[in-house]
């Protein structure tokens, strides 16, 4: 293959500014294909490799960035089919092979490799990634760019992972904790199985917007505590004739906070999905899990064979990722991650090389 002359973002330590290199790709293996970067979302985990708060698994310098959606470019023997095809790069790239691939929890396999945090990820021009698992874009995806269909990687893949292992279904509640970057994607999946729809969060424009992508009622946490807003959810299911137990949380906030509100919501027969990140601890009871005969889990990622369901939901307008996500020039990146850290950024950024 003739050398592909790409650049990327290296993050080398904590807080200090991303730096620009340029580079040359001048093969591929047999199993790899190289992806021309249409977009690249930016994750909650991507902040927290920038500020410390948690240490990727290959040592910086690393290009940082796991939302990838993008044009193959170049490909090994395996995966020559795929050349001048559009894609969106599963965030988690699991083996195919182990007992956890096997076993249907693909998504946690043990030998994965994720982008940003294994290998040099999206916040690149290009990217060379395993050939397996990539979800193919069909050529018609209406008036979306493909830089938008980014997303999908993590923030629509995820929730939307945790939704099925939950088995949220019509007549049904559905409780969404942060309606941020994951959770206005949680909302509308919910919202899409003929659930009822409650959203919690601080921000009161959040759930403004929650609002206008499905959510039937919302909850103003800001400046109150879980036992109220516990409260609010029962005035609400008794006002609304709504179920009174088995209700299926989702905490999408990634705060100790929203985690303790959630765990706050079980109830009998209920459900509690721990959807978002945060190092920070909180103090709970398990028994209550015990007494209410409840299920939690945690969710990591999502299987790449969900992605084809995800994308076709997308594409067929059931989940509105236009209205929620904001591009700007990858080249902007240092001045945008600044504006993550404080919290001012309203919509989901997609740097667009």
């Amino acid at each position: 293959m003739e050398a592909i002359e790409a650049y990327g973002y290296y993050f080398e330590s904590p807080g200090s500014p991303l730096r620009r290199r340029d580079l040359s790709i001048a093969s591929v293996e047999r199993e790899e294909v190289v992806v021309r970067v249409a977009g690249c979302g930016l994750c909650h985990t991507d902040i927290s490799f920038y500020n410390g708060q948690v240490e990727p698994r290959h040592k910086p310098p690393i290009i940082l960035g796991h939302e990838v959606s993008g044009t193959v470019v170049a490909a090994g023997e395996s995966f020559r089919d795929v050349v001048r095809k559009d894609v969106v790069i599963p965030a988690v790239l699991p083996c195919g092979e182990c007992e956890l691939c096997h076993g249907g929890r693909s998504n946690i396999c043990r030998r994965q490799k994720m982008p940003g945090n294994d290998f040099d990820g999206g916040f690149a021009s290009h990217i060379t990634v395993p050939g397996r698992h990539l979800c193919l874009v069909p050529e018609d995806i209406g008036d979306l760019e493909l830089s938008e269909l980014s997303v999908i990687a993590d923030a629509v893949t995820t929730p939307y992972q945790s939704l099925m292992r939950s088995g949220l279904a019509s007549g049904e509640l559905g409780i969404v904790i942060g309606v941020g970057g994951i959770g206005t994607y949680m909302v509308q999946l919910a919202k899409g199985t003929g659930a009822s729809v409650i959203a919690i969060d601080i921000d009161e424009k959040k759930l403004e917007s929650a609002r206008g992508m499905g959510a039937d009622y919302t909850i103003n946490a800001s400046g109150i505590g879980e036992r109220e807003v516990k409260q609010a959810v029962r005035e609400l299911v008794k006002e609304h004739g709504l179920p009174k137990s088995g209700w299926k949380v989702f905490e999408t906030s990634g705060t100790a906070p929203g985690q303790a509100t959630a765990f706050s919501l079980l109830s009998f027969a209920g459900v509690l999905a721990v959807v978002g990140f945060t190092m920070e601890k909180i103090h709970i009871r398990l028994s209550n899990i015990m007494a209410f005969d409840a299920d939690v889990f945690g969710n990591w990622g999502c299987k790449p064979e969900y992605y084809p369901d995800v994308l076709a939901e997308v594409l067929g307008g059931r989940v509105n990722i236009r209205d929620n996500v904001e591009q700007h020039p990858l080249d902007s990146i240092n001045e945008i991650l600044p504006l993550a850290l404080e919290h001012k950024l309203e919509k989901r950024v997609v740097f667009v090389p």
